[in-house]
């Protein structure tokens, strides 16, 4: 196979699949392949669009957060005690995306300053404030604080719903800050070698607290998405976001070992998790099979994430000789 072909592939196969996965359930499915699916889809994977985002900066890093679920939950609990308080909504929100900062930034002290494993840190992460959000709620829902957010997320703008557009926004800020900023750069840096990065005079620690800070602060916006969709603090409301999340981001291209991706493709690798979900239940297949499909394709992306690397060193090597 010629090698820039083989290359291309590696690099933009994915959307190949996503197109194969809409022929497939437009066959399946009548109704799948039209406007009002399509929409709902858009809607739907939002959340998870903007938390895949900040997990993206977090594993170019060669880190992994798996308490975005969690910052999801108790910021949406978080907005609607303050609504329920009596706030105003931008005072409730910034309270919200405030607090979910600091959830990040503690977290990124976790994994800079007392090394610990990315992976422990943000499990106890996402345990203790899962636990929390059961703790400050009772278990009970959070709501009866009048319309709140919900404006905002059933609404729309030409048609397009206005949490799609707000996902759409914080691609759009990924890849620039990725992309166009020294804070970019040297998150490429850490993560490809951090030792060289420290060399080189980049302040590591402050760089992976930035990337935990900025996930979870994009997790906090997800909460408040998740709120205006239901109009309630829901305790349980989060689950497996951040598998999810990881799914999307490796599907995209983005590598576990770090320093390797394009945010770009992260948006492909959602709507892959968008289509596969809507299509599945389009086509009635039920939860147990879903949760299954879903499982095996995180483990079949994290596997081509590794298998690609392999073959993209081979194929550059070969080419060079």
């Amino acid at each position: 196979m010629n090698k820039k072909l083989s290359l291309w592939l590696l690099d933009y196969g994915i959307v190949l699949i996503l197109l194969l996965l809409i022929a497939i359930f437009s066959v399946a499915s009548s109704n799948f392949f039209s406007f009002g699916t399509v929409t709902t889809i858009l809607r739907q994977v939002s959340i998870i669009g903007i938390i895949s985002v900040g997990a993206a900066f977090v594993i170019l890093t060669a880190g992994i957060d798996l308490s975005v679920g969690s910052v999801a939950c108790i910021s949406s609990l978080t907005a609607a005690l303050c609504l329920k308080a009596g706030y105003a909504i931008p005072v409730a929100i910034i309270i919200t995306l405030a607090i979910a900062i600091c959830y990040g930034i503690f977290s990124g002290c976790l994994v800079s300053f007392f090394k610990m494993s990315p992976l422990i840190a943000t499990l106890g992460m996402m345990t203790a404030l899962r636990g929390a959000g059961y703790l400050i709620t009772d278990g009970l829902p959070v709501y009866g604080f009048g319309p709140g957010l919900s404006p905002f997320g059933r609404g729309y703008l030409l048609g397009i719903p206005y949490p799609v557009i707000l996902m759409v926004a914080v691609f759009a800020l990924g890849i620039f800050i990725l992309s166009y900023t020294p804070i970019g750069r040297h998150v490429y840096g850490v993560g490809g070698n951090e030792e060289a990065s420290r060399l080189s005079g980049v302040n590591v620690t402050l760089v992976k607290i930035f990337c935990y800070a900025f996930c979870a602060f994009l997790s906090g916006i997800a909460g408040l998405v998740l709120l205006s969709r239901t109009n309630s603090g829901q305790p349980a409301a989060g689950v497996g976001y951040e598998m999810d999340a990881i799914t999307a981001v490796v599907l995209g291209g983005i590598s576990l070992m770090g320093g390797q991706g394009k945010l770009p493709l992260v948006i492909i690798g959602v709507l892959i998790m968008g289509v596969l979900s809507t299509g599945m239940l389009m086509c009635n297949i039920n939860d147990y099979v879903q949760q299954v499909v879903k499982g095996l394709v995180l483990i079949a992306a994290v596997a081509f994430s590794y298998v690609s690397l392999r073959l993209r060193d081979r194929i550059v090597s070969q080419a060079g000789a």
